[in-house]
């Protein structure tokens, strides 16, 4: 789970909240939401972080505070976001992200600044992806099921991966890996305006720990 920066929201939502008996149901443009969404989170899920793709069959529109319980954040744009489809279809153990979320609460959203998700967050080299917050670990495995093996094992890869590759750099130089370069591996997984790789944060994570240690 990756910090997720709002941008503006499409003018046709803001259209939209000016009509009378206006809601998330009979407003028009939700290909124009999904293009804004992918956009600014650059491609990946709000939740899992794996690729979304601007469609109805190939992502949702997630209500971070469900509208059932919260009609009048339904066509808020800071309470909107993309995830992917998250095993729709199939028994309930094998789905995840807003599929397995439904209309459960979590403790912290990806898309508010105040609540630094980043540092809500931890992996362990199996791909495990936990938190210190107990309340909040609870919700990553039993409300969003994101230890679903087969995304333990997409973020295992990315770990193992960048821990290849900072053993291969290390014999290449001959010893520790300067500041400098783990912070140009780290910003590589974040540079340009375009889609971000699937699970790209699980890198910056890692590296970034490896940089802080340095500096402690």
């Amino acid at each position: 789970m990756r910090a997720i920066t709002k941008g503006a929201e499409p003018p046709s939502l803001t259209a939209h909240r000016q009509t009378p008996h206006c809601d998330y149901d009979n407003y028009g443009d939700k290909n124009g939401l999904r293009r804004a969404l992918v956009t600014e989170q650059r491609g990946l899920c709000c939740y899992c972080m794996g690729r979304i793709h601007n469609g109805n069959d190939t992502m949702k529109v997630e209500h971070w505070q469900c509208q059932d319980r919260h009609q009048d954040k339904q066509l808020n744009y800071h309470n909107l976001l993309g995830a992917c489809r998250g095993g729709e279809d199939q028994p309930s153990h094998l789905q995840h992200c807003d599929t397995r979320k439904r209309n459960h609460d979590l403790r912290w959203n990806p898309a508010d600044p105040s609540h630094h998700i980043e540092t809500r967050i931890r992996y362990e080299l199996d791909g495990t992806i936990c938190s210190d917050d107990d309340l909040f670990d609870t919700q990553l495995n039993d409300v969003l099921n994101l230890n679903l093996p087969v995304l333990k094992n997409n973020r295992k890869g990315i770990l193992d991966a960048i821990i290849d590759w900072r053993k291969r750099e290390k014999d290449r130089i001959r010893g520790p890996i300067p500041r400098d370069r783990l912070e140009r591996e780290r910003d590589r997984y974040l540079t340009g305006n375009g889609e971000l790789a699937p699970y790209c944060q699980v890198a910056v994570w890692w590296l970034g720990q490896k940089i802080t240690r340095m500096t402690a």
